[in-house]
């Protein structure tokens, strides 16, 4: 039997892909067909997303899967990261490029919520994670300023959804992206109008919710006869990535355990049936947001490798052209716990000489400055380790049960001292795979639209059969231990 192919479309913060999928009814093979950056601009103060760009790099990787020999392919699947969005006019018109997440703009609002709602009513209403890049923030400040584009806003698409118009002309918003916005009530399965309302957004702007796992639509005629390929249907997936990551991990029905999605960001949590809203999530501020056959992720956004990023990309401004292979090897040579760093504090959350704001923060914690490569690094390590760790054991109050495994997935694995970091400072064994967890809970739910298989324990099913893990088991617990006493001082 010939085998059923898909084309799924994933978005990080620095890079996408577009990766074919060739399932033979047990497990998937994956082809990368397309690679290219995703790089924001500056301009002034603001930092926006290159969309137009980015679109074309969609259809330079439908062409080119195409013209490799797989035209045949059944359905496309986009996922992206969350949050940000694109405003459209009367005449389904971009009417300007979307901002970055990173972009300042919202401090000022975030840091003065309360003049406009209550962060009680807020998180009662959405279940979410406070952060300044909240969509909510976002179209507030987009209101307090008079911006020209939401003035003549008459439709607002979250990223993957923007992508998904561009390329069959339906305006819906996919489920799991819309839950990130907090400015969706997923125990009413809608958005959250009495939130909208008070902030005073225009509610005509927010477009009906779809669930993930259905056809959307077709390519247009126009986008077919430009890329010379039929009209392929669009499947709505799990278009959040961090949701499509978590459909992916192999997990065991019976097994207490946590994922931690790892790229530029880190998102650790659990999956649940329903939102859980209560004193403790809120006081540890946790998200609840929305996954696959309705389920919710509960979980909490912590910095990722976004500062190993940054730090890397100061390094090169100054000349010094490192591997990440480099870095760690530097990090390896380097002296354990020395220093660290809360990765969520805001200092960190901006581009700029990340090594710099990690020095500044030492030099006013009283700890050792990091001086070296290695010293930054590792102190950027064993910081991020540190800080799963009191998350996982945030969790575990938050559920009054223990956690016992560590599922880590998506590229951030490939970074095997992290993976071996974090089974030394969370003292639980660490199960690392897939790396493309991703792309594959991208194709679990576009095989659910094609009625391929119908849940995730199947989709889950396959990825075991199509993956190997690594496993790491703990090691040096005491010294991990003694040190995580000296970490929580930070936080």
């Amino acid at each position: 039997m010939a085998s059923l192919k898909t084309l799924a479309y994933d978005f990080g913060a620095s890079s996408g892909r577009a990766i074919l999928a060739e399932y033979d009814g047990s497990k998937v093979t994956l082809t990368e067909t397309h690679r290219f950056s995703n790089d924001f601009v500056g301009i002034g103060d603001d930092l926006y997303w290159d969309i137009l760009r980015l679109f074309f790099e969609i259809k330079s990787g439908i062409s080119a899967t195409a013209n490799s020999g797989y035209k045949d392919i059944a359905s496309i699947g986009i996922d992206t990261w969350g949050v940000d969005y694109g405003l459209l006019d009367k005449k389904g018109k971009l009417l300007a490029n979307p901002h970055h997440y990173r972009d300042k703009r919202t401090f000022p609002v975030f840091e003065n919520i309360e003049k406009y709602v209550s962060k009680d009513f807020i998180y009662k209403e959405t279940g979410i994670q406070f952060a300044n890049f909240n969509t909510l923030f976002q179209l507030l400040e987009d209101k307090i300023s008079e911006s020209p584009a939401l003035l003549n806003a008459e439709t607002m698409l979250m990223i993957p959804d923007l992508f998904n118009y561009f390329l069959t002309g339906e305006k819906v918003t996919e489920y799991s992206i819309a839950s990130t916005s907090q400015l969706y009530n997923s125990v009413n399965d809608d958005w959250s109008w009495p939130l909208i309302k008070k902030l005073g957004l225009p509610e005509k702007i927010f477009t009906k919710v779809i669930h993930p796992g259905v056809l959307m639509g077709n390519l247009l005629p126009s986008i077919s006869e430009e890329l010379g390929i039929g009209r392929v249907p669009v499947a709505a997936v799990a278009s959040h990535d961090t949701a499509s990551a978590v459909a992916a991990v192999p997990a065991e029905k019976d097994e207490s355990y946590v994922y931690i999605s790892c790229g530029t960001w880190s998102l650790l949590g659990v999956e649940i049936d329903k939102p859980l809203i209560n004193e403790l999530t809120s006081k540890y501020n946790f998200t609840n947001e929305g996954g696959i056959n309705k389920t919710i992720r509960l979980l909490k956004n912590v910095m990722g490798l976004w500062i190993i990023q940054e730090s890397r990309r100061q390094w090169k401004r100054e000349g010094k052209l490192l591997s990440f292979d480099d870095m760690e090897k530097a990090a390896w040579d380097a002296a354990p716990f020395k220093s660290f760093i809360d990765p969520d504090n805001t200092l960190f959350s901006a581009p700029g000489n990340m090594p710099k704001y990690i020095a500044e923060f030492c030099s006013k914690t009283g700890q050792a400055v990091p001086e070296s490569v290695g010293e930054t690094t590792r102190c950027i390590a064993q910081s991020l380790a540190m800080k799963y760790r009191y998350t996982i054991e945030c969790l575990e109050d938050i559920l009054g049960k223990k956690i016992d495994v560590v599922h880590l997935v998506g590229g951030g694995i490939k970074d095997k001292m992290m993976c071996q970091f974090t089974a030394n400072a969370c003292g639980r064994k660490v199960v690392a795979g897939p790396v493309e967890a991703t792309s594959m809970g991208n194709i679990a739910s576009q095989l659910i639209a094609l009625g391929e298989i119908k849940t995730l324990d199947e989709a889950r099913q396959i990825v075991k059969a199509s993956f190997e893990p690594a496993y790491y088991e703990p090691k040096d617990t005491e010294a991990w231990d003694a040190a995580y006493e000296n970490f929580k001082k930070l936080l």
